[in-house]
């Protein structure tokens, strides 16, 4: 994988997303070591930032002020103007009163272990930032404070003053869904191409703005599929993302889908979600293909969430519980595991690629006309 950074900060970074990322550390750790190091810090700052804005041991008011001051301390960032440390005291905040009244252990028992990791690694995290080269250094601080736009339009929308306790809050359009998949993972495609073009040679042909563009679709399908896959945790912290006119259309309201028994009357605006999001991995592919076969370590990056995406839909698409929380459709470790060796041997052949995501898309396609055939 190449020489690691052996600085204390830098190895400590890589352990904590071994913890907070599950399957994205796959891709993060097999990218060639220019790109990993900004992306991998920008990833981590973008869960430091989601900790302090979904974390359930402060209320929604004291979370958004925090959020945005830890945006400014990004952004300060971002000039070189000041060092991580001047960049904190510009703003008036550190991240110690961030993790201190109301974010201590012993009086926030639902910070798990990982997340008090990340909060105690903040200021660890804006000296590694503020040690990138300039140009990498705003890249990632415009991908955090974008995202950090995407975690405050979460905090706003879906807490409301004015919602009864125990309503279900919806996105109202699919407009304000693809805007919300735009802030919290299409954006991601952006980011991620500027930084793998600014450090490989070999995408010198690429056009930038065109390729960030499927990129963007990339990462919208992604984050599609992860909504359709969460929406019952997400129903039961009152958000729906599934917008309210699709539901609308069949009737319901957002707090009926609280009901796992409505799934089967549901279900179309289920399959609708999944059909999107299957367009947008029409793009995903055209992204993945596109860089050369050379570039190993930036393919198999690129890969295995595209397949890991697909895969999950399936499953989603094939179950009938799915707005049950106790029945989360998820891929198994085995398929994982099995997906890395079959990825190692094909990566670099176009053909193969396509055939193999072509194949997993045939049989989400295959689990809809099944699901739309069989009686409610």
């Amino acid at each position: 994988m190449g020489a690691e950074p052996r600085s204390p900060e830098s190895l400590e970074l890589l352990s904590l997303l071994k913890r907070v990322s599950r399957a994205f550390y796959l891709s993060i750790r097999v990218l060639p070591s220019p790109i990993r190091r900004p992306v991998g810090l920008a990833y981590l700052l973008a869960r430091i930032a989601d900790t302090i804005s979904d974390t359930g041991a402060l209320p929604a008011d004291r979370r958004l002020d925090s959020l945005i001051a830890f945006r400014h301390m990004i952004a300060a960032a971002a000039t070189g103007a000041a060092d991580a440390e001047r960049a904190v005291e510009s703003c008036d905040v550190s991240p110690s009163p961030l993790m201190g009244e109301g974010w201590g252990e012993g009086e926030n028992p639902r910070l798990t272990g990982a997340e008090r990791d990340l909060l105690h690694f903040a200021p660890a995290a804006l000296n590694l930032l503020n040690s990138l080269p300039p140009d990498d250094r705003r890249l990632v601080c415009g991908i955090v404070v974008r995202l950090s736009e995407g975690m405050e339009f979460d905090l706003t929308h879906f807490t409301t003053s004015d919602s009864p306790a125990g309503a279900v809050e919806p996105l109202r359009t699919a407009a304000d869904l693809d805007r919300y998949t735009y802030l919290v993972a299409g954006c991601v495609g952006e980011f991620w191409t500027r930084v793998a073009v600014a450090h490989t040679p070999a995408l010198s042909r690429w056009d930038v703005d065109d390729m960030a563009a499927l990129g963007v679709r990339f990462g919208k399908a992604l984050q599609l599929t992860n909504v359709l896959r969460d929406a019952p945790r997400d129903l039961d912290a009152g958000r729906c993302y599934i917008p309210a006119e699709w539901l609308d259309e069949l009737g319901l309201s957002p707090n009926d889908l609280l009901n796992p028994g409505s799934g089967a009357g549901a279900r179309p605006a289920l399959t609708r979600g999944i059909e999107l999001a299957l367009d947008h991995f029409v793009h995903a592919e055209r992204y993945l293909l596109a860089i050369p076969r050379r570039c190993v370590r930036l393919r198999l990056a690129a890969a295995w969430p595209l397949i890991l995406g697909l895969a999950t839909l399936e499953r989603v698409a094939r179950n009938p519980r799915w707005l049950d929380v106790e029945a989360r459709a998820a891929v198994s470790r085995p398929f994982v595991y099995r997906m890395i060796a079959v990825s190692l041997v094909v990566g670099a052949s176009n053909a193969a690629l396509s055939r193999w995501i072509r194949a997993l898309t045939r049989r989400v396609r295959s689990a809809l006309n099944q699901s739309s055939s069989s009686p409610n």
